[in-house]
């Protein structure tokens, strides 16, 4: 009960200083969904989650670094009982293991994910190249529906290195699940999925998408 309070105020608050406001280009396909998309602020995990229906974020988890979110206090009781967060290890480490075996995990047992391929933040408006961990989920779990997402103003609002949001209007927008190819190489997929979130920046590109 006091995680459903917590969650409904985080969402209202979350709404209250940036908005979060979802924008679909298409119907959202049932089943499993993998949400990807840019990363420009702290605030971008809390607006996806916040800017899902009720239904979807009772079913999504976010993929976050550990390093920021497993604080004492406030972020881990935010992370990991009202966010459900799955907290990977940003520098890889061979003697810890696969890095997303905890994102595996999760996957197959039928949560849906948020997740920034760019594995770090960046002041930029479209998002630097996407690391090969998206590559490795969409080989992994086929049935996975991989919807692009895009943050707009967020990299005004809260950009790297500020503490306080600006009183910028966010929409999420969410695309069309990206279309798999069979034998794809890597690099021709991350490509196609870096595309698909850079499309949903202009919103006249994202609305023919």
């Amino acid at each position: 009960m006091m995680e459903r309070a917590a969650a409904a105020g985080l969402v209202g608050l979350t709404r209250l200083l940036v908005g979060a406001r979802a924008q679909w280009r298409a119907e959202p396909e049932a089943g499993q969904s993998l949400y990807f998309a840019n990363h420009c602020s702290h605030l971008d995990t809390l607006a996806i989650w916040s800017a899902l229906t009720p239904a979807q974020r009772a079913v999504t988890r976010p993929v976050a670094a550990r390093d920021y979110w497993d604080k004492p206090g406030l972020r881990t009781y935010l992370s990991g009982r009202v966010l459900r967060a799955i907290l990977i290890e940003r520098r890889r480490d061979e003697r810890a293991g696969d890095p997303l075996e905890p994102v595996f995990a999760a996957l197959a047992q039928g949560d849906s994910l948020i997740l920034f391929p760019e594995g770090t933040r960046t002041a930029d408006r479209l998002p630097q190249p996407f690391r090969g961990g998206l590559h490795r989920i969409a080989e992994a779990f086929p049935a996975l529906n991989l919807v692009p997402a895009y943050l707009d103003t967020l990299h005004r609002s809260l950009p790297k290195g500020s503490h306080v949001p600006l009183p910028l209007y966010c929409t999420v927008r969410f695309g069309t699940p990206l279309p798999r190819e069979a034998a794809e190489p890597r690099e021709s997929f991350l490509a196609r999925a870096h595309g698909a979130v850079c499309a949903l920046a202009d919103p006249l590109r994202g609305a023919a998408a």
